[in-house]
């Protein structure tokens, strides 16, 4: 099978695609055929080892010091299940699938293998039936972080909520998902996004660059960070010390759970017209160069997939 292999630890070019053996589900596992993948922040911080310092001797004892362990990378993935162990239960082969691997890694391919049961490991569950594959891993990976933080903040119907980096992968999701949860949600993005963030449902808008912006900062009962600690801003500081109050929460705190029933609901929530998961471009598998070129420049709308071609 094909698969994008990383052979060592540096800039796009590091990711090379190669003819590598295709794996056989055991007992308790699924061969997923995969027809989309997503280049997603988990990737790039892989792929460029830009770990923080706290984190770079244990991730690296992990993933591997020179390259990564795991040389297929990729934590998301949509596709067909091809095959089934034994002892499945949930699925059976043709069922439309979408999921996060976790630490098992490995969506850069043709095909990956995983149990039907969540672990740290993974998470698989039945697609949407009306979005596209590619549509499919902005659910997953944005879907997942989005609902798991809304859920820590308890957000509620009435409540303000802020959601910080509102155009991105999990942020175009929050924006949503708090709308239908009943609050009043004000987005904060870039210029170029403001028009597009309101198109998604927010109620108000707020460019994060404009000095005047922090004038604009009201009451919240919830803040949720969907861009990550990595990426500050004046605004993002002065927003906590004003609603010192609020929940707030980051998608980059803790480990984010890999839980089928939250995929699930994604999934229910999708297919009754909720919520849109949001693809600003798709690359064919091989450009995939290209497209974590265009995700380390940080100006993505939503997500960006990768189309996994197969032989008819």
């Amino acid at each position: 099978m094909k698969a994008i292999v990383c052979t060592k630890y540096g800039p796009p070019e590091v990711l090379q695609l190669k003819e590598v053996e295709k794996p056989s589900p055991k007992s308790d596992e699924v061969c997923v055929k995969i027809r989309a993948t997503a280049v997603t922040a988990s990737d790039v911080y892989i792929r460029g080892s830009q770990l923080p310092l706290r984190f770079w001797l244990p991730m690296r004892l992990f993933l591997g010091f020179t390259k990564p362990r795991k040389s297929i990378i990729g934590m998301v993935l949509a596709g067909e299940i091809e095959s089934v162990g034994r002892d499945i239960k949930r699925f059976r082969a043709g069922d439309q699938v979408y999921g996060v691997t976790g630490l098992g890694l490995g969506a850069y391919a043709q095909y990956k293998c995983m149990k039907e049961t969540d672990s740290m490991y993974g998470c698989l569950a039945h697609k949407p039936a009306n979005i596209s594959y590619e549509e499919a891993t902005a659910a997953a990976y944005g879907g997942l972080l989005a609902l798991q933080r809304m859920e820590e903040g308890r957000i509620q119907r009435g409540h303000k909520a802020l959601i910080y980096g509102a155009s991105g992968t999990s942020g175009t999701i929050a924006v949503q998902l708090a709308k239908y949860y009943g609050a009043e949600v004000t987005g904060v993005c870039g210029a170029r996004n403001l028009e597009f963030v309101q198109s998604l449902g927010a109620d108000k808008v707020i460019d994060y660059a404009q000095e005047a912006s922090a004038s604009l900062i009201e009451r919240y009962d919830f803040m949720l960070d969907a861009a990550g600690k990595a990426k500050t801003s004046h605004f993002k500081e002065m927003c906590q010390k004003l609603n010192p109050q609020a929940a707030y929460v980051s998608i980059d705190d803790g480990k984010l759970e890999l839980k089928s029933e939250r995929l699930a609901k994604i999934k229910a929530l999708i297919e009754a017209g909720h919520i849109k998961p949001i693809v600003d471009r798709t690359y064919p598998m091989d450009q995939i160069a290209e497209a974590h070129e265009y995700v380390d420049q940080g100006r993505k709308r939503g997500g960006v997939a990768i189309s996994i071609p197969h032989s008819t």
